[in-house]
């Protein structure tokens, strides 16, 4: 298994320079110029100069090797630097951004807290309320329980995140006002009533993004359930007087969750793309918010980083639940 993961790691590495590579290109191509904001009063001559100013005089050839040498390398030496009090980076230029010309780094991370409060709590939400679904519709098939999950995973398939967050708000907020409309975004929680604050305002759009976990992993959690139901493993622990709980828990479920698994591990990059429209919706001042404004901006390291930092994201889970595989199910070896 250590073997196979240093593979994996490895053959990442050309992966995500191929990706950094299409991502750059995508956004080189596209309509779209980060002077377009500055007044048209501005002389030709000055402009041009800004422009230089952006690192927007050089040929793409030079730009994308600077902004790999910034991401994997001045980057890291910067936080080395901030760690351990060292001088790695020795005043490196770092990645900065066409619209605040502060690093773009240091801006993700004043805004990845508030997407990890968000993000996070709803995708543990989702799962830890969709496995049970799934568990208890596949046991109970066609009982009214089975019905009714179906019924709210359609739903959760089919809305989608940008009318499901509108209408609890108005349903929530403007009706009923039990829950802020907004995300307040500087709240600090420093005793009980700041915290029970914190939970009134992370409640519906946790609800939101949990919605479209729980539908999906549910059905999938469903699925395999029955499939390994009705195998002969499970009728011959039966046949050996196992009970029905060790039978189902120990050792259904455990077969079961080897697809799951990917679901879940692939679902968590999947939930920020989620993250972006209701970030919008309820105006939480995260990372979705950002990229939105750096595409209109035509921010392009900013756009660049975030989209990046996903591809990375993805790569690494793909990675989690390959090596996950492994420990559900001793048959599969990656030797």
């Amino acid at each position: 298994m250590l073997n196979y993961t240093i593979r994996r790691l490895v053959l990442s590495v050309p992966t995500l320079l191929f990706i950094a590579f299409v991502i750059f290109m995508l956004l080189e191509l596209a309509p779209g110029d980060p002077m377009a904001s500055m007044p048209l009063t501005i002389p030709p001559e000055v402009r041009q100069q800004m422009r230089e100013a952006l690192g927007l005089g050089e040929p793409w050839w030079v730009r994308f090797p600077l902004w790999l040498k910034q991401f994997f390398i001045v980057e890291p030496q910067y936080w080395i630097d901030n760690a351990f009090g060292t001088n790695f980076a020795d005043g490196a230029q770092r990645i900065i951004s066409f619209q605040s010309r502060s690093p773009v780094f240091d801006t993700i991370a004043e805004r990845m807290p508030q997407t990890l409060w968000v993000v996070g709590m709803s995708y543990v939400v989702g799962v830890a309320i969709a496995l049970p679904i799934g568990i208890i519709s596949a046991y109970k098939q066609y009982s009214v329980f089975d019905q009714a999950g179906t019924f709210v995973s359609m739903i959760g398939f089919s809305v989608p995140p940008f009318f499901s967050g509108v209408l609890v708000i108005v349903i929530f907020s403007v009706q009923l006002g039990w829950l802020p409309s907004i995300y307040d975004t500087t709240h600090r929680v420093v005793d009980w009533n700041t915290f029970k604050f914190q939970l009134q305002q992370m409640i519906m759009p946790v609800m939101v993004l949990a919605l479209q976990t729980t539908a999906q992993v549910s059905r999938y959690m469903r699925a395999s359930m029955l499939d390994n139901l009705g195998q002969d493993y499970v009728r011959t622990a039966r046949a050996k007087g196992m009970s029905e709980s060790v039978v189902v828990m120990r050792h259904v479920l455990r077969n079961s969750m080897i697809p799951v698994v990917t679901v879940i591990a692939l679902g968590i990059p999947s939930i920020f793309g989620g993250a972006i429209i209701t970030e919008q919706v309820f105006k939480v001042n995260g990372l979705g918010q950002l990229l939105i404004i750096a595409l209109q901006g035509s921010d392009i390291p900013m756009v660049m980083t975030i989209t990046f930092l996903l591809a990375v994201l993805i790569v690494m889970m793909n990675l989690i639940a390959d090596i996950l595989y492994g420990v559900l199910d001793p048959r599969i070896r990656y030797d």
